[in-house]
């Protein structure tokens, strides 16, 4: 077997920016021990009015555990003072699940023997005119990553159907160059979110085996270069349970926060996915994170980063997912089909993952009614 490529050096083609931001959370990152902080360390930081990121750091720690609740209370203060009574409504729509990636833990992985399949720019308006019927304004656009199957204009074309039909487009694709992030803004897209999966590099070499998500920095770096394409939001998120999941969260809120001082204008987004079970998967052994333990993670990413929208995905069950919307996550997908073509009753190819709610928008819409809170289709409007 060939010796593999260096997961920390930049392939041909790939744009380097400056890797402050990188060094810095890296830096952090190895250097955090959550098990020096005490409970008067993290009674503390719940005085602070502002979280710094030693109080971030405390809130993640066990030491905190037994202070979940007073981090549920006023994580939901925050929340309801910064976003009212909002819940906001997206549903994802998978273009393709080609993936030229060797990720061991993914079921779009190039080594997987799953049915593949791309929509044609037919079928995704057939998809887009059959979600949009539900009322949903915000769609959140996904490929596998493979700049061959799903390049960059593909990906456009797609943005510039959805602009027909949604106020709002996201994107979860593969890591590009500033210049396709520009492209694909002038095409209608908003929001670009990129799961680093972890922040060890160690356990990310080993995770990632090849293709060019095998390059860690450059799949940092991509929010930094979607802003400066003209994106004006991003997400971060850690695949918690693929490594430490207090080190991912801490370096997944550094990265955000370090991002955020650097671009004030950028909305920042986070979402807290946990590994799901995929297709064809015995190669990696998850380290369990608890329902518990997610919960301390996104009241503390709400402590730490007031401001942020925080998405609960449709991984987790209903009673958790209707549970965190009381307290900090302020966006929820509804109606999800992860396969390809599912949305319209045609599905043409495998899906990524297991997903656990599968209620329909109308049933996620009434259930926040219910829970006294007000659901948003999108509040942004084109002017």
């Amino acid at each position: 077997m060939s010796e593999r490529i260096d997961h920390m050096t930049y392939l041909p083609g790939m744009e380097q920016i400056q890797p402050d931001i990188m060094e810095q959370v890296l830096a952090r990152m190895d250097a955090y021990d959550c098990g020096r902080y005490t409970a008067a360390d993290v009674e503390a930081a719940l005085k602070h009015d502002v979280c710094t990121p030693e109080d971030f750091a405390a809130l993640l720690s066990p030491a905190a555990f037994p202070f979940l609740e007073e981090m549920a209370q006023k994580a939901r203060q925050e929340t309801r003072k910064h976003f009212g009574n909002s819940i906001y409504l997206f549903t994802p729509l998978y273009l393709a699940n080609y993936c030229e990636n060797y990720c061991i833990y993914c079921g779009f992985n190039s080594h997987n023997h799953i049915h593949r399949a791309r929509l044609s720019s037919e079928e995704m308006e057939r998809e887009m005119k059959t979600i949009a019927a539900t009322g949903l304004e915000e769609i959140l656009l996904l490929t596998g990553e493979s700049p061959k199957m799903s390049d960059v204009a593909y990906i456009g074309e797609a943005c510039k159907i959805a602009r027909k039909y949604f106020k709002v487009i996201g994107l979860e694709v593969y890591p590009m160059n500033s210049e396709d992030y520009a492209y694909l803004h002038e095409c209608g897209a908003d929001f670009v979110t990129v799961f680093q999966e972890t922040y060890d590099t160690e356990t990310y070499e080993k995770l990632h085996l090849g293709g060019h998500k095998r390059i860690f920095p450059y799949r940092f770096n991509a929010q930094e270069r979607a802003l400066m394409g003209g994106i004006r939001g991003v997400g971060f998120a850690a695949l918690l349970g693929l490594n430490d999941f207090r080190k991912d969260a801490y370096a997944t809120g550094m990265h955000a926060w370090l991002l955020q001082r650097k671009y004030p204008h950028a909305e920042i987004a986070f979402s807290c996915p946990r590994l799901r079970p995929i297709i064809n998967n015995d190669k990696i052994n998850p380290r369990d994170v608890h329902e518990l333990q997610l919960l301390q993670v996104i009241t503390a990413y709400r402590l730490f980063m007031p401001f942020a929208s925080i998405t609960i995905s449709s991984r987790e069950c209903a009673r958790f997912r209707n549970h965190v919307i009381e307290i900090a996550a302020t966006k929820i997908s509804a109606g999800v089909d992860v396969g390809i073509g599912g949305h319209s009753g045609e599905a043409k190819g495998d899906e990524q993952f297991e997903i656990d709610d599968g209620r329909t928008v109308d049933e996620i819409y009434q259930m926040i009614l219910s829970e006294g809170l007000q659901p948003v289709m999108s509040d942004y409007i084109y002017v």
